[in-house]
């Protein structure tokens, strides 16, 4: 009787503690540009408690820190890492002809017609300050959160708040809880 139960308790205790495995695969991490100039501080904190690699070149991370989700925050991974070119077709000489012409005619009616895009409204994130995010650059998915509010700008805030953010962290990735 005691041998089940013992074997329950292990399995719970090591699900408990894998809680934030993909946490444990990330190696470099890149870091947007937060409300408060936090991503400053808290690249120093990371570094200095060697949680992570900062790295300036985003090619190279395999998570990117950031407090804002959303479109914009889409269109800046898009911008950071386009998708790869399509491949070129190869296409037959007379066919090409024919394709040509009405290339040319197609390209005429979209120099009169103007295209708009919507405008993406960047406003608004100020309010939500506090957020941290930490998503993975192959899959996008969001591996860890954590909400820690500053209470100022100030550096000395902002500072207390980053060795928070990375203690919750360390906390999260060993799955010791305090």
């Amino acid at each position: 009787m005691k041998r089940p139960a013992l074997l329950l308790s292990l399995m719970v205790g090591s699900a408990l503690c894998a809680s934030f495995p993909e946490l444990s695969r990330v190696q470099n991490v890149y870091m947007l540009p937060m409300s408060g100039g936090l991503d400053q501080y808290l690249a120093k904190s990371l570094t200095q408690h060697r949680q992570y690699q900062v790295v300036t070149d985003p090619k190279i991370a395999d998570a990117i820190f950031t407090d804002r989700l959303g479109e914009p925050f889409e269109k800046k991974l898009l911008e950071l890492y386009p998708p790869p070119p399509p491949p070129e077709k190869v296409v037959d000489k007379t066919a090409k002809d024919d394709k040509d012409e009405k290339k040319a005619s197609k390209d005429k009616e979209k120099e009169t017609t103007v295209k708009e895009e919507p405008t993406v409204r960047m406003g608004g994130f100020s309010r939500n300050r506090g957020n941290i995010f930490l998503v993975e650059r192959a899959s996008q998915k969001v591996i860890w959160s954590l909400y820690k509010r500053p209470k100022s700008t100030t550096p000395n805030d902002m500072n207390r708040i980053a060795e928070s953010i990375v203690a919750d962290l360390q906390r999260d990735i060993t799955g010791k809880k305090n």
